[in-house]
């Protein structure tokens, strides 16, 4: 009995020590969050942030063409308390996730009324609205996949999504 105890007790250390290692290490593709106060109201995106670790992204890991998850691991998600004009088409208030269909020219910005997905499981059916997104080159090299916001006004700023070579964006008004 006290053989076996002992044997439990060493494979749970074992176990707690390979979690810690893992946790020390990091994420590869950690949570994060953008928020922007529009208007009095805090609008948030909750996404995770891949890297690119020497690979190739644009056109191959986000391929041209198809609808691509916009980060990482759960479905990114946008929170708003506040009705939203994205790129010209009216969100109401509410919780959306969010997908991008990348291209080579140009890029459009899904806003889909499916939550609590996974990240690639994507169901057109739920699409709200698709909008065109601004795309131009970063000034250098993003490694982690980042999306922020640009303030251009107390109830206006610019959604921004960058990685490797690439930034593309959409004008956001709270209504």
């Amino acid at each position: 009995m006290q053989n076996r105890q002992l044997i439990i007790g060493m494979a749970f250390a074992g176990v707690l020590g390979a979690v810690v290692a893992c946790a020390q290490q990091g994420q590869p593709s950690p949570s994060a969050t953008a928020n922007v106060t529009l208007k009095g109201q805090q609008i948030t995106i909750a996404y995770s942030r891949p890297s690119m670790r020497g690979r190739k992204i644009m056109g191959d890991l986000v391929p041209y063409g198809r609808v691509w998850r916009t980060g990482a691991n759960e479905a990114t998600t946008l929170t708003t308390p506040v009705g939203l004009n994205i790129g010209g088409a009216n969100v109401p208030a509410g919780k959306y996730t969010l997908w991008t269909l990348p291209g080579e020219n140009a890029w459009k910005l899904i806003i889909n009324k499916q939550t609590g997905q996974w990240g690639t499981n994507y169901d057109e059916s739920q699409d709200l609205t698709r909008v065109d997104m601004q795309k131009s080159q970063t000034t250098g090299p993003v490694e982690q996949f980042t999306i922020s916001w640009k303030k251009t006004g107390a109830d206006s700023a610019d959604l921004v999504l960058e990685w490797e070579n690439t930034r593309v964006s959409v004008a956001v008004r709270a209504m």
